[in-house]
């Protein structure tokens, strides 16, 4: 179907749609009449492209490094039903609190709460290091702020947390990229918010444009220009147009490039190669949605990330009964294995189906309707232009942010704080290079406020992580090396993962580490 042909185009006032990110208003706006039953299935056949690329991708998840995969036939399929992964379950979670609250933007206290609440295994990197700041009081966005969360800086969770803010807001690429942010930020920041704009970007222009590369360039439009990632993307490009029957090669020159940290945790899954790795595989896939998910597994590095990604924006272009016609076995069941206080059994198309509720409340608050034409109902959509909604900024920028913000406040706290204040107020202190002024002025009360720090165990787990002898990227050894130097010891083993995950614990007495 042409979508182009069945759009009836009106102006209208466009009112300002607010978030807890800066906002870029237009005064006028193009609409775009798309058949209801057209989104709905837009929508749930990128959700089913996203849970197949995730779950489908597993296997290959951080399998390919140097060389890449050797798939060779690949048919999607779902054979038991789909369950619960970090790369939607997430998403899951904000999606049945927005649906609840019937709010598109979650305060960071609500945020905060319900992570503690639900959200406590089956965490990694960015994600769990920023779960855990959260037991000392920390909030979003200052949970994905480099200068505290060192994966913030690099980590895919940019990327893989931002699907479904596509899916909510056809057609409406700054809302989606808005409400994303909200939600990505709580991890993230920097370049890897950038790729939340990027990818939210082009799964909600995927509604009303099938062509892959449109839908590239729309995203590259909602890059901050200084982004290493529109760098990143036009590369992709170029290697593609040179060696659009290689595949292979461009993957070389990708790897070559973009390769920052000798196969450390960077190279495996930051956004620079695996960013790469869609794009690419977006262009060679050329639209065909299995041939493009079995690129992305080839690729490598975070492939299963990666390929829900893919998936999301080649199933908005296919749609759910193009997807289902194809003769692959799915099961329509989403499986809670992962998250506290949340339904046990979920289906694909009922998660599809709180997004569908939640795009009619941004439609409406946008200025949009659903209306009858022509004896058809459709959905009558404010468009927005792709465009950049936060710019980048340095962490150094941060930094200087954060201690004219909190300077006086750690002081304090050091000073007259309880348990999480003073563990707070430490951690602050560390990572603004102000540790060493505070032990000289007051060494009795910033040796128990370390204490204090230390005793969150699995904070430290986080910081030490491998006991720091081979840390899994340059940042946090280098973090790592400045709480040493301000006092502060690594645990005296190495903590499990199980242990994280069933000890309830927040607090336990250093010296029984």
């Amino acid at each position: 179907m042409n979508i182009k042909k069945i759009f009836l185009i009106t102006l209208f006032a466009f009112p300002v749609f607010s978030g807890s990110v800066e906002s870029f208003s237009n005064t006028t706006v193009l609409t775009v009449q798309i058949p209801v039953e057209t989104v709905i299935d837009k929508i749930r056949g990128g959700m089913l492209g996203q849970i197949l690329g995730n779950l489908n991708g597993l296997p290959h998840e951080f399998k390919y490094f140097n060389e890449p995969g050797n798939v060779k036939n690949y048919v999607p399929s779902l054979p038991t039903g789909a369950w619960t992964d970090d790369d939607t379950d997430f998403e899951w979670v904000y999606v049945i609190e927005m649906q609840a609250k019937r709010k598109l933007f979650l305060s960071s206290d609500e945020i905060s709460t319900f992570w503690r609440e639900r959200i406590n295994r089956g965490i990694w990197c960015a994600n769990r290091y920023a779960r855990y700041l959260m037991d000392i009081g920390f909030k979003p966005p200052y949970t994905g702020y480099a200068t505290l969360n060192p994966w913030a800086e690099f980590n895919v969770a940019g990327q893989f947390l931002s699907e479904t803010f596509g899916l909510i807001a056809p057609a409406m690429p700054q809302t989606a990229a808005k409400i994303g942010l909200n939600y990505t930020t709580v991890s993230i920041g920097g370049e890897p918010a950038q790729g939340t704009q990027l990818f939210t970007t082009m799964i909600a222009m995927a509604f009303v444009e099938s062509d892959i590369n449109k839908i590239l360039d729309a995203g590259i439009a909602s890059l901050d220009p200084s982004s290493k990632l529109a760098q990143i993307a036009n590369d992709v490009k170029k290697w593609h147009s040179q060696y659009p029957d290689n595949w292979r090669e461009t993957r070389r020159l990708l790897r070559d490039k973009y390769s920052l940290e000798g196969g450390k945790m960077r190279d495996r899954n930051g956004i620079e190669l695996n960013t790469g790795a869609i794009i690419a595989s977006l262009l060679y896939g050329e639209g065909d949605f299995a041939e493009t998910l079995k690129l992305s597994f080839n690729y490598g590095w975070d492939a299963d990330c990666n390929a829900a990604t893919v998936g999301t924006i080649i199933g908005v272009v296919d749609g759910y009964r193009k997807m289902m016609s194809q003769g692959w076995i799915i099961v329509d069941r989403y499986r809670n294995t992962t998250r506290d206080k949340m339904p046990m059994d979920e289906t694909i198309t009922s998660f599809s189906d709180r997004i569908i509720e939640l795009f009619e409340m941004i439609n409406e608050k946008n200025g949009g309707q659903k209306m009858v034409v022509n004896q058809k109902l459709v959905y009558e959509i404010p468009t927005e232009k792709p465009a950049p909604v936060i710019q980048l900024k340095s962490v150094e920028e941060q930094k200087q942010h954060l201690k004219a913000e909190f300077e006086q406040t750690i002081v304090n706290d050091i000073l007259n704080g309880d348990r999480d204040a003073k563990a707070r107020a430490a951690y602050m202190a560390v990572c603004l290079d102000m540790a060493a002024d505070l032990n000289k002025k007051y060494p009795r009360q910033w040796k128990d406020a370390c204490f204090q720090l230390s005793g969150y165990w699995k904070i430290m787990a986080n910081l030490f992580a491998d006991g720091n002898n081979n840390p899994p990227f340059i940042a946090l050894g280098q973090l790592a090396e400045k709480f040493k130097a301000a006092g502060i010891k690594p645990p005296a083993r190495r903590i499990t993962e199980r242990e994280i995950y069933e000890d309830k614990n927040i607090w336990k007495d250093p010296t029984e580490l």
